[in-house]
């Protein structure tokens, strides 16, 4: 019998707010509340090599009831969490909040660029992360490193733009570097990337998405004006530093050609019509994407 390399688990589908947001009476959102369609919380993934012990990619404001919602990350002792690590694609609030749940003096390491790391560090809220418990670690891109014994990570860039709080005036929405990063893992010969923002695509992160056995994309909207036209915006889809599913330079597009084995959007808007049945669903299954759902889970 084979045993796969690892597990992956999607804690949160949602983007930011998640489904439905609490201040939100989108068609999506209302649908929700009323049980047409399955609410779900925002983006974070958690991975395993044994169903022991666990690393987070990304610490949401929803990781308590995420955290709750997942039993093999239940304690297993009287002070006990089988989270060892925690991993950061950028200095969201949606990817970042989380961690001030963790703050229950629980070992674990968090890892992330020098950037990302410098928001957390500029912010003072964060000392509650108690320095005796968590190790904080830089890690430079495009550099293995151990997340649990025996798998391996690796930071990437991802065009993006820094954190919306740390906006002054017109940012740049499409930076490479270390603001925004997709993250790799590997072992035993299967590989996952994890990109949960991406402004657009290149020819570098191309080739690094090319052949991987499963991809966790950037779902955030369907259209690029789709948040203008829905009444709930003002800011396109690419002035947030996400690109689009559709259109010609958006992801369905884009990955045209790179033998991806199994595609998941994540990180995806309340706004967006791919949570519910109808053409635009039909659009991206056609091209073989699925939509993230909490709770589901994958084994590599």
């Amino acid at each position: 019998m084979q045993h796969s390399s690892f597990r992956v688990l999607v804690l949160g589908s949602a983007a930011g707010g998640g489904l439905p947001q609490w201040n939100c009476g989108c068609r999506n959102c209302a649908d929700a509340r009323a049980g047409r369609i399955a609410p779900q919380t925002q983006s974070s993934l958690a991975v395993s090599v044994d169903g022991t012990d666990w690393a987070l990619l990304n610490a949401s404001p929803d990781i308590r009831h995420q955290l709750a919602s997942a039993p093999a990350l239940h304690p297993r002792q009287l002070r006990h969490s089988p989270v060892r690590s925690v991993v950061l694609t950028n200095g969201d609030l949606d990817h970042i909040a989380g961690l001030l749940v963790l703050r229950e003096k629980q070992p674990f390491a968090l890892y992330s660029t020098p950037e990302t790391r410098a928001v957390i560090e500029a912010n003072a809220v964060f000392a509650a992360l108690d320095r005796a418990h968590v190790a904080i670690s830089d890690v430079g891109l495009d550099r293995h490193f151990d997340i649990l014994p025996g798998l391996s990570a690796e930071l990437f860039a991802v065009p993006g733009k820094v954190p919306l709080f740390l906006e002054q005036g017109e940012p740049q929405t499409d930076l490479e570097g270390g603001q925004t990063v997709g993250v790799a893992i590997e072992r035993g010969g299967r590989r996952m990337v994890y990109v949960p923002g991406c402004a657009r695509m290149t020819p570098a992160l191309a080739k690094r998405l090319a052949g991987a056995d499963l991809v966790f994309f950037d779902g955030t909207l369907f259209a690029d004006d789709e948040m203008v036209r829905a009444g709930t915006g003002a800011k396109t889809g690419r002035r947030m530093g996400h690109m689009p599913m559709s259109g010609p330079d958006g992801s369905m597009v884009a990955f045209d050609g790179l033998e991806v084995g199994r595609k998941v959007y994540i990180h995806i808007n309340n706004t967006n019509p791919v949570w519910r049945d109808g053409p635009e669903r039909r659009a991206i299954a056609y091209l073989g994407w699925e939509v993230a759902k909490d709770g589901l889970e994958i084994a590599l």
